[in-house]
């Protein structure tokens, strides 16, 4: 399960990263939701449902998907607390400790841990078009996909810090060097996290410095 000072560390990444592309970003009617819903279905891409040809679970893809789906989730529930973090962190902790494994949607219910993964995707997809999303069915999924509370939060917070540290860095205007001692920055990120301690809660600040201090300087 994550622990308050992860769900903490992402909720304040997350607002930060989004006040970064837009300062009014809580009042810009973003369809946080409605990017989750798409990146779900791409989730069932690469996870496969075509009865009619051969398809392989690409399940690093599948991973990849889930974190981009994290950072959506968490821009709407604070949106949904007006910004408060302290309070999208207890809603989100108080999902997680109930342990409630049932989801209703269009007046079914469903028990997220008795569904396959495919299923629970769908399910997901279909909440997220419906404005809504279910906290333990998308951590039911995360473990579905051999991911542990603790990795979701390492790859949300490496992806999070690398976004920051690229708009830092000209991303934008396009003098960002994306590949340095012949490897492209992702690879330096991974590096660098696993020479770190996950537990710190400076995590992310010293992923950001441990990037910095291997970006080729002018």
């Amino acid at each position: 399960m994550l622990s308050a000072q992860q769900l903490a560390t992402m909720l304040t990444l997350q607002d930060k990263m989004n006040a970064k592309v837009n300062p009014d970003w809580l009042n810009a009617g973003y369809g946080y939701l409605r990017a989750a819903m798409v990146e779900s279905v791409e989730a069932i891409e690469h996870h496969g449902w075509k009865w009619w040809k051969a398809q392989h679970k690409d399940l690093p893809q599948l991973q990849m998907e889930l974190v981009d789906i994290w950072h959506f989730a968490l821009s709407a529930c604070i949106i949904d607390f007006k910004g408060d973090i302290a309070a999208s962190a207890k809603s989100i902790a108080a999902e997680l400790a109930s342990g409630n494994t049932q989801v209703t949607f269009d007046q079914k219910n469903y028990d997220s841990s008795q569904l396959s993964l495919l299923d629970n995707l769908e399910l997901m997809t279909g909440l997220c078009a419906a404005k809504r999303f279910s906290v333990p069915l998308f951590m039911q999924i995360v473990v579905q996909c051999d991911m542990s509370a603790d990795e979701l939060y390492r790859q949300y917070v490496g992806k999070n810090v690398l976004n920051f540290f690229r708009q830092d860095n000209g991303y934008k205007d396009g003098t960002y060097i994306k590949v340095w001692q012949g490897r492209e920055d992702n690879e330096h990120l991974v590096d660098v996290m696993n020479a770190l301690d996950l537990s710190k809660p400076e995590f992310s600040d010293l992923v950001y410095e441990g990037l910095k201090a291997r970006y080729p300087q002018n």
